[in-house]
């Protein structure tokens, strides 16, 4: 399971490795035992989903993945969505869904019940979950940067580089606020970062009066001037980042593991991938290895009490040797 989840080995590259260690073990079964892994840790992805909720604060992204469509030998476009706590946090927890499209239906659906603030690009998909006024919407700020850079980069655009240079004082900011509370963060934002945000709005706002809308430089300021708001949410409250850059950098291990094992076999084992990569990402935000998480948590799940569940999620898990009490320590010695 680690090494298909985490180090991205397909099951056929497997088989070869075990194969020159003088071991078979048929593809298929690899296969059945990987799917089960998918299934008995979904009570547990369920948790971690309720747990990410319960956050004032969420991160969320996509990314394609090619799925194999049934009966035709040929591929159609999926997507991995990812919710992710923020890194002001310390117990950090991500979760995938597997969807077979980009539709909005697919994070109203994981999100249904989140009150807070949702920091993602500004992909329609999550538009409907900002007009049923639940839920409050965070941009991010490197999209906008990225785009003015681009336009910096291609047409040695001026405006446009005078706006990134005015993004970096802002990301100076973050760095010192990085490690602060969220009410010593937000403090540190109105006195040092909001007179820098006010001037690139201003800058933009002028700058943009002289440029033809075809221009690729208007086009960057645009999307900065017409997200403003969203933009800058950050900087009246401790607990929203700048940027979306803890989702993407989650998508990561997906844009690597597909390089290797190319598509998806079915609906349901994309479900059941998402699954295991959730644990598996979640235990390695929290400092776990995954391989002995995984091992402890295979052991104990199955005699473990519905009400015990939570004891297993990465952001609360310590190993059972840790857990153990002191008479259970001293019977596990062998007598004199």
């Amino acid at each position: 399971v680690v090494a298909k989840h985490d180090d991205h080995l397909p099951l056929y590259r497997q088989e070869e490795i075990y194969r020159r260690s003088g071991v078979h073990i048929a593809r298929s079964s690899m296969a059945q035992w990987v799917g089960i892994c998918g299934v008995r840790l979904a009570p547990l992805a369920d948790a971690l989903r309720e747990f990410i909720l319960r956050h004032s604060v969420i991160h969320a992204d996509e990314t394609p993945v090619s799925l194999l469509a049934p009966g035709r030998g040929k591929t159609k476009r999926a997507y991995v969505w990812v919710y992710r706590t923020t890194n002001f946090v310390a117990r950090r927890a991500v979760l995938f869904d597997f969807a077979g499209s980009r539709a909005g239906e697919h994070p109203r659906r994981v999100l249904q019940g989140f009150g807070g603030t949702l920091v993602t690009d500004d992909y329609s998909g999550y538009h409907a979950l900002h007009a049923q006024g639940r839920v409050t919407s965070a941009l991010c700020m490197a999209h906008a940067r990225r785009k003015l850079f681009e336009a910096h980069k291609l047409n040695a655009s001026q405006i446009a580089g005078q706006a990134v240079t005015l993004i970096a004082r802002l990301y100076e900011v973050e760095r010192e606020a990085r490690e602060l509370e969220p009410e010593a963060r937000l403090l540190l934002r109105q006195q040092r970062s909001r007179p820098v945000a006010d001037a690139l709005h201003a800058w933009l706002t002028a700058q943009r009066q002289t440029l033809a809308n075809a221009d690729v430089t208007a086009k960057a300021i645009d999307y900065s001037l017409s997200n403003w708001r969203a933009l800058t949410r950050y900087l009246d409250d401790g607990n929203v980042p700048i940027d979306n850059n803890a989702a993407e950098n989650a998508v990561r291990p997906l844009v690597v593991g597909r390089k290797n094992w190319l598509f998806v076999g079915s609906q349901q084992a994309g479900e059941r991938a998402a699954v295991v990569m959730s644990l598996i990402e979640s235990a390695k935000l929290n400092g776990h290895d995954p391989w002995a998480y995984l091992k402890d948590v295979f052991e104990r799940l199955p005699t473990l009490k519905q009400r015990d569940l939570a004891q297993l999620l990465p952001h609360n898990w310590r190993p059972a040797s840790d857990t153990a009490t002191p008479t259970t320590a001293l019977a596990a010695v062998p007598a004199a």
